[in-house]
């Protein structure tokens, strides 16, 4: 089980967002059921909703960079305090301008841990 990282979700971005697109989807199926036009895009927005809430939380820090977080910073009520310059490889922080320096492989950034570098997920 110690060899197990699951570090997947598990963020307020997370949840409100999963919350948000999955009523968003159930109101469109009931819509799309009953044949009511209105409540498939009202289903529809709230899936957008959805989506740029969860992308708005994550730029305030309530998400999560890429890849495994350390131990001590996996809680859900824990806030990403290195959200604010931008997450290296984050497609997020780059639609949102925020271009964090490309840091080199295995290099400890503000006693985070190693790191790795944007280049190896994103290409520029």
């Amino acid at each position: 089980m110690s060899g197990h990282h699951h570090d997947e979700g598990h963020t307020l971005a997370g949840w409100i967002g999963f919350a948000l697109a999955g009523s968003g989807t159930s109101v469109a199926g009931v819509g799309m059921c009953l044949g009511a036009t209105g409540g498939v895009w009202l289903g529809l927005g709230g899936v957008v909703l959805g989506a740029l809430v969860t992308w708005g939380l994550h730029l305030t820090g309530w998400g999560k960079p890429p890849g495994i977080r350390p131990v001590a910073e996996r809680g859900m009520w824990v806030r990403d305090r290195a959200a604010q310059g931008g997450h290296p490889g984050c497609v997020g922080c780059r639609m949102a301008g925020r271009r964090s320096s490309a840091r080199g492989f295995g290099e400890v950034v503000a006693g985070r841990g190693p790191t790795v570098s944007a280049g190896l997920y994103a290409r520029e």
